[in-house]
Parts: C-alpha cells; sequence; structure tokens
C-alpha cells in the first residue's frame, strides 16, 4: 500500500499543491494509512537533516553573488560587451540575449535570476527594435536554461551532494553542453532572422570599441575564471568558492567598480535568503521524500521494469530521456534530482554509462524543463516581466525547445561532449 504514494503525490502536484507540503504530505499520508508511525517521524528528521550540509551552503552563497552581481549594474556590463561582440548581426539583440545568458550562468548558476535580471533590460529594447513581445519573452526564457548548466549550477551541486559524486567534475561537464545549448539557439535565431527580417542591434563595433567593452566587462567575466581556477587547482572547495564569490562580488561592486551602495545590501541579503530558503526547503522536503521512496522498495520494482523494456542502453537513454523531459514539465529541476537519482542513476551505471555522463543527461534534461510548459519555473519569469502570457510565450518557444532537445540527444549518445573536459583534467575516468 505505501507505494501508492507516488501516484497520490502527482495527484497533488497536479490539482495546484505546492510541491514543498506535496513532498512531505503524499508520503506522510500514506504512512499513517499503512500503520507505520514511527516511519512518519523520518520525514520531519529528514526534511532537518536533508539541510543541514556543508556542500549545500554553496547554494545561498552562489545566490547571494548573483543577486550582488545584478544589483551593481553587472548584467549592464556583460550586456555591453554582448552587443559590442554581436550585435551587429541580424537578429542581433537577440544574439545579444543568449550571449548574455552565457556569461551570467557563469556568475550566478539560476535560470530564474538570469531570466529576470535580462529579461527586464532586453525584453523592453527588442520590442523597442521591433520583435513581437512573445518572441522576446520567448528567446529569454529558452536562453535562461543555460545558467543552470555553465558553472557554477546549483542544479549539479544537489546532484553531487544526493549522488555522492564530485562537484568539480559536474561542473566541468557542464561547459561545454551548455555552449552547445547557446549555439544551437544562435544557430535557430540567425535561421529566423533571416525569415522573417529581424534586424540588427547597432553598427558593427571597431575593435578599439570592443575592447573598452571588455574591459568594463573585465571583472565580472574574471567570476567563473577565479570560482573553476580555484576549485580545479586545489585552493578551495566548492563551499568556499561560493563564499569567495560573494566576497570577490562585494568588492569588485563597492569598491572597484563602485555601482554597489552600502545601503543596497539589506534588500540584496533578503532577497538572497529567500531565494535560498525556498530551494533548501525543497532539498529537505525532497530528501525526506527519499527516505520514503527507499521503505516502499519503489526503485528496485521500478529498476526490474525498465530492465524488462531492452537491456540495450541506447534504447533504455532514450526512452529515460523522454520521461525525464515528461518530468521537467511538472516538476522543478532540483526536487526532481533528489527524487529520481538515485532511483534511476544506478541502473544506468550499472548498464555502463559513465556516472558523471549519466549525471549531466539527468541534469540537462531536467534544467530545459523549467522552460517547458505548463510548469516552466522561468516562462512564468518570463511572463510576469514581460507581462504577456503564459501560454503565448509556450507556443513561440517551441522552434528554441527543439534545439534543446537536439542537444539532449547529442549529449546523450556521444559522451565525448560532456567527457572530455572532465577527463582531460583527471576528473573523470
Amino acid at each position: 500500500m505505501l507505494v501508492w504514494f507516488l501516484p497520490l503525490f502527482l495527484v497533488l502536484i497536479l490539482i495546484g499543491f505546492p510541491i514543498f507540503f506535496a513532498l512531505l504530505a503524499a508520503p506522510g499520508a500514506m504512512l499513517l494509512l499503512n500503520g507505520q508511525e514511527r516511519d512518519f517521524a523520518l520525514l520531519y528528521r529528514n526534511l532537518y537533516n536533508g539541510m543541514d550540509s556543508f556542500p549545500l551552503l554553496a547554494i545561498p552563497f552562489f545566490m547571494l553573488a548573483g543577486e550582488m552581481m545584478n544589483s551593481g549594474g553587472i548584467t549592464r556590463r556583460l550586456v555591453e560587451f554582448s552587443e559590442a561582440m554581436m550585435g551587429h548581426l541580424r537578429g542581433g539583440l537577440a544574439h545579444v540575449n543568449i550571449l548574455s545568458s552565457m556569461l551570467f550562468a557563469g556568475l550566478s548558476g539560476s535560470a530564474v535570476a538570469d531570466t529576470s535580471a535580462l529579461g527586464s533590460m532586453l525584453i523592453p529594447a527588442m520590442e523597442q527594435q521591433g520583435y513581437t513581445r512573445k518572441f522576446a519573452a520567448a528567446i529569454t526564457a529558452a536562453s535562461s536554461v543555460i545558467g543552470p548548466i555553465i558553472p557554477p549550477s546549483g542544479i549539479m551541486i544537489i546532484y553531487a551532494y544526493v549522488m555522492g559524486q564530485s562537484v568539480a567534475a559536474l561542473f566541468l561537464a557542464g561547459i561545454v553542453p551548455g555552449v552547445l545549448v547557446g549555439v544551437g539557439l544562435m544557430v535557430m535565431v540567425k535561421f529566423m532572422a533571416n525569415k522573417h527580417g529581424f534586424p540588427p542591434a547597432s553598427k558593427k563595433h571597431t575593435w578599439p570599441e570592443r575592447g573598452q567593452a571588455s574591459l568594463r566587462a573585465f571583472f565580472p567575466l574574471m567570476t567563473p575564471v577565479i570560482i573553476l581556477g580555484g576549485i580545479l587547482g586545489g585552493v578551495f572547495t566548492p563551499t568556499e568558492a561560493a563564499a569567495i564569490a560573494v566576497a570577490y562580488a562585494l568588492i569588485v561592486g563597492l569598491f572597484i567598480l563602485r555601482t554597489l551602495r552600502w545601503s543596497d545590501l539589506p534588500h540584496i541579503l533578503m532577497r538572497a535568503g529567500l531565494t535560498s530558503s525556498v530551494v533548501l526547503l525543497l532539498v529537505g522536503a525532497a530528501m525526506a521524500f527519499k527516505t520514503v521512496v527507499s521503505l516502499s522498495h519503489a526503485p528496485e520494482a521500478l529498476a526490474e521494469f525498465i530492465l524488462g523494456l531492452s537491456q540495450n542502453p541506447l534504447i533504455l537513454l532514450f526512452l529515460i530521456n523522454i520521461l525525464l523531459f515528461i518530468v521537467g514539465m511538472f516538476l522543478d529541476a532540483g526536487p526532481a534530482i533528489i527524487v529520481l537519482g538515485p532511483i534511476l542513476a544506478p541502473i544506468f551505471t550499472g548498464l555502463g554509462v559513465d556516472p558523471i555522463h549519466f549525471a549531466i543527461i539527468m541534469s540537462v534534461n531536467l534544467t530545459v524543463g523549467l522552460a517547458t510548459p505548463p510548469m516552466g519555473l522561468v516562462l512564468f519569469v518570463a511572463a510576469a516581466v514581460s507581462k504577456e502570457r503564459v501560454e503565448t510565450i509556450a507556443r513561440a518557444i517551441l522552434p528554441f525547445l527543439a534545439v534543446e532537445v537536439a542537444v539532449i540527444f547529442l549529449i546523450t549518445y556521444f559522451p565525448a561532449i560532456s567527457m572530455t573536459i572532465p577527463r582531460l583534467t583527471g576528473f573523470a575516468n
């Protein structure tokens, strides 16, 4: 009877129950009905234990660093740099939007922060240049999913925490897939720009002008270099790297660029604290949910079912990608990773799939789910920023989702895309 908490969980999600409460209510109700009151205590115990982790401290620190960079006018400098490099192309502002997302990903690792920060600047600017509001919102939402793929990535920190993998290896494995998503979106924009006659954003900048834009963006662009360089060089752990990123963002904003004021800090801390609390509560609830998943023996039953479909890992990877894409439509990436990672990863590593490779497949697929209807979080953020209906944005984003799905299958069937850099640096076999 206990296994019925999974259908109950899905029902609660579909009727609009908040995910945090659904993760606790569904298994809690089934434990009580099954007469397992002693196991019920595991829920609230593991809710706290799931958050009480040193590696997870990296998440609020990275969110705080992103908030500081955004409030300090860093986003505008990245946009100016992107415009200097790509603004002269047909469909220039759409290309600028994508490149800015790729650069912003190295600061915050958050799709929601990307959509909010860049969307508030670029959606109105794109409208003024003749783009439809729905297209501007769609390309902003589609490109924002690069945020959790290119390091630093909160989603990959969660995966590494749950599955006992190396954060550095996951960060390195995410670089090429993130760039590949951005390049794929640019190719689609180029095709659409030629078809619909999108305008350039500006005249072609001279190399001295590009040099000036690069200097203005130098300190923000150094953030991912410091984070990754420190982790790979063994100077600090990923959690310490996140704290270093906060200190660096504070020094750059207050003393070097002087775009941040002391009076801004309380609001920045409040926003980062609220966002972090939501993520950490979801992680804690998902870890409690995971405990009941183990008690129900659902992983074993699911593994037996999956292996009964086929023993060919290529066919199973195709089917799992479809499953993950559907899950991403309804469930946020963090909870989905915590719930499904311990179930699915052992099956595929047992079939010979590298654990880091499977981690990237799962992380990228569920990240793309942030932009898929009906429950894609960044769609709602893009709708709030652009004042456009979610359904309208969902239709306009379909060509870009097709590109991202194609990239997912490339990553799946060509492991070298994600595994080359970790192997070259000695972080993977």
